[in-house]
């Protein structure tokens, strides 16, 4: 048997966790396109690697522990078969006429949650709700308004015990994120780049945990993951244009350091206070580095740890087409210092010091850290586009 790489990733740490960054619905047509790009040969190792990551026969024995949802992977579901959902938002439409569009696309975006927790509910049943949870978003329009945040949170929990809700990292989040903490729900916050942000987010939690238990609520199904979105702290913020001011040429091995060093340190103030709340990876990168070698830092820098790697797509598939070009892992790479000459250099950044220092920010500024808003744009743009296609529908 060839192991896939996520699969050999995940013997570094039997504690680690491969979640799907995805749709379940989407995973059958994307398996079929993959293996029929498949490299002479390995076609059939390809399709035994799948099968165990996820078998719709057979949710129950996945290897997928879990799966993430946000507005553009939402979207990309919709568009995979628009006729079944034109007809779902024709039905909703039907069935309440007072709802207007924005109403209808609420009610078709439950049900895609619905759809897909219902798909892994085996697995969830099956581990004793240890895994095959399902995360569905809060609207990305709404990052800093507490009240709605609040009302849709309920309504994605109320889709399945399995399902986590995924709230941002802004202030108001944080404020949502212990509310539904102390109701027993779980919660993965994600538009989340920084320490500061990962320290609120664990304070938030353990506070939520205490009004839960003190109100005698039962926590046997609640779980709390803490979402790191890797490129995006380097790529979608203002580490080049701060070091462009400042005559700093940023290489982008030095970048994935600076991404190293901000995670690490996140971490590892987890573990080392027994925090109950994992740590979460996503928005990982195949590339090359300076020496011309094919890696993929996002997973390397951390074998044995016992985080959780959510994986789109598009990434499993970069992964499996240069699996022969990648070093093996190494198990104890967790534990290795990020480059203190890199680090030195970035400290040299405002926005680097903001997502790495422990005070780096105060919660009323998260939201207007420059990676938040470029991804909280991107997910609104996303949602706006599945508004406009429950819009045209409606319309005719």
């Amino acid at each position: 048997m060839t192991k896939n790489v996520l699969e050999k990733l995940q013997d570094t740490n039997p504690d680690c966790e491969i979640w799907w960054d995805s749709s379940p619905l989407v995973f059958p047509s994307w398996q079929e396109e993959t293996l029929a790009a498949a490299p002479a040969g390995k076609r059939a190792e390809w399709e035994a690697q799948l099968a165990r990551f996820y078998d719709p026969a057979n949710p129950a024995q996945m290897g997928f522990r879990g799966v993430t949802t946000n507005p553009p992977l939402s979207l990309q579901a919709v568009q995979l078969d628009p006729q079944g959902w034109t007809q779902l938002v024709r039905d909703v439409a039907a069935s309440d006429r007072s709802l207007d569009v924005e109403g209808v696309y609420w009610k078709m975006y439950l049900e895609l949650v619905k759809r897909g927790a219902d798909a892994i509910r085996p697995l969830w049943e099956a581990s004793g709700y240890r895994y095959g949870m399902l995360s569905g978003q809060v609207d990305p329009r709404f990052v800093t308004d507490g009240e709605a945040m609040l009302e849709q949170g309920l309504s994605i929990a109320a889709m399945g015990d399995n399902v986590m809700v995924k709230l941002p990292g802004s202030k108001e989040g944080y404020e949502v994120l212990e509310e539904l903490t102390a109701r027993g729900i779980a919660t993965n916050n994600t538009t989340s780049f920084a320490v500061a942000q990962y320290q609120r987010c664990r304070a938030a939690v353990s506070a939520g945990l205490l009004r839960a238990e003190a109100a005698g609520v039962d926590l046997s199904k609640w779980r709390s993951v803490i979402t790191h979105m890797s490129s995006r702290l380097g790529e979608k913020g203002d580490w080049k244009t701060e070091a462009k001011l400042r005559g700093i040429e940023l290489t982008l091995d030095e970048i994935r350091d600076g991404e190293e060093a901000v995670l690490k340190r996140a971490y590892w103030q987890g573990k080392n206070t027994g925090h109950p709340s994992k740590m979460l990876q996503c928005s990982m990168r195949v590339e090359k580095d300076a020496a011309g070698n094919t890696v993929s830092r996002h997973i390397q820098d951390f074998a044995g740890s016992d985080m959780v790697y959510t994986c789109p797509p598009s990434y499993i598939r970069q992964l499996m087409e240069v699996e022969d070009e990648l070093a093996p892992f190494d198990p104890e790479a967790i534990a290795r210092e990020p480059n203190p000459a890199s680090v030195e250099k970035l400290m040299k950044l405002p926005s680097f010091r903001q997502a790495y220092e422990f005070e780096g920010m105060k919660p009323h500024e998260f939201a207007q850290f420059g990676s938040f808003q470029a991804t909280a744009t991107e997910f609104a743009t996303a949602t706006r586009a599945t508004v406009d296609f429950v819009r045209s529908v409606m319309e005719g």
